[in-house]
């Protein structure tokens, strides 16, 4: 019998084309000789429509994406009904959402109510990772080294807009990097070199979020490691980012390829087993299962400091993680594989927990 799955894509967010690029790639890569793919796509407005079963890649990103009068669904009123294929039940939900509204806990706890197994990190984890505020705040209680940072709401910057530009100068200095708290994939993210360049990158944020970071500058390394597993987590090979514009943004991520990967990255085998300790640590910091993409920065001297864990990394062609993956002997197919796997052994595990005494 095979394995149906529901994928997840789109999404009300603002990387709802990012997240188009993932399911695209995955319907490509995933083996239709053993799964049933069903896709469900979530419009840019919020709306959740269910397309025909899949039997084979799909051509392109306009190929998945529906309109209502494919098959809408009973949304926001969801019902288990809403996951179910046409001979039976879905048995696994693959979100590939990236952003708020997917990736930060609100679809996974809609699962989790609705008893469904899905792909990749609970609520607890997609939230907090999310949150940069949170996350930073979280890996600094884990006693995991990090670059200084502050952040801001919108409501206390519009009352005092030079305060926040004051505290920024005084505590961090320039270089900063200010970067919406609830966004990924380098959306609304500015690198700041002076007071002008901060008050316009405040502005760019806040049309984002209501909550926004700003992190102190540093002349280092980005080195990245996938982790992939549940309570026992291992890691794939290191992989560097050597962006060819100022830094890694949206543009050189997913449009033009604009960026060298190094993979695997050129470090010791010393460095390599310190950043698979590091990941992980922060993989059960954040009490996280399925799979994450763990960010490091790696200074001249030889520190390591934990950028963020992305919960839901893409699958882009231009993606680091499969690749990451790739190179420690894990292709695409049997990655998807894996997670799914991963998936149905979380979820056979949550259904040892005793719900009455």
């Amino acid at each position: 019998m095979k394995i149906k799955i529901g994928l997840l894509y789109g999404g009300k967010s603002a990387e709802h084309k990012v997240s188009m690029q993932t399911a695209l790639a995955v319907t490509k890569a995933i083996n239709y000789d053993k799964f049933e793919i069903h896709p469900i796509y979530i419009t840019e407005e919020g709306e959740w429509i269910k397309g025909p079963q899949l039997s084979a890649p799909a051509e392109n990103v306009e190929v998945l994406e529906y309109t209502s009068s494919t098959q809408a669904l009973p949304t926001p009123e969801f019902n288990p009904t809403v996951f179910k294929a046409e001979e039976g039940k879905l048995d696994v939900i693959f979100p590939l959402l990236h952003g708020p509204n997917g990736e930060d806990g609100t679809v996974q706890g809609m699962l989790e109510l609705l008893n469904l197994p899905y792909v990749g990190n609970g609520v607890l984890a997609s939230a907090a990772g999310m949150d940069k505020v949170i996350m930073k705040n979280i890996f600094a209680q884990a006693g995991l080294s990090q670059v200084d940072y502050v952040s801001f709401v919108r409501s206390e910057w519009e009352k005092d807009q030079e305060m926040a530009y004051s505290q920024v100068e005084k505590d961090l200095g320039y270089p900063c990097f200010v970067k919406p708290a609830n966004l990924g994939s380098s959306v609304g993210i500015s690198k700041c070199s002076n007071h002008e360049e901060l008050q316009v990158a405040f502005k760019e944020a806040f049309q984002f979020d209501r909550k926004i970071i700003v992190e102190q500058g540093v002349t280092a390394r980005e080195v990245e490691i996938g982790v992939l597993g549940n309570d026992e987590a291992e890691c794939s090979v290191p992989g560097e980012i050597v962006p060819k514009t100022d830094f890694y943004d949206y543009k050189a991520k997913y449009e033009d390829g604009n960026t060298g990967l190094i993979i695997p990255a050129e470090i010791t085998e010393e460095q390599y087993k310190e950043l698979k300790e590091l990941a992980k640590k922060a993989y059960k910091a954040l009490d996280c299962s399925g799979l994450v993409r763990a960010d490091f920065f790696l200074t001249a001297d030889g520190e390591f400091l934990i950028n963020e864990v992305n919960t839901m990394p893409g699958f882009t062609p231009f993606s680091m993680f499969p690749l990451l993956w790739k190179h420690t002997g894990l292709e695409y197919p049997q990655l998807i594989e894996r997670l799914v796997g991963l998936a149905i052994e979380r979820h056979q595990e949550k259904q040892k927990i005793k719900y009455t005494f």
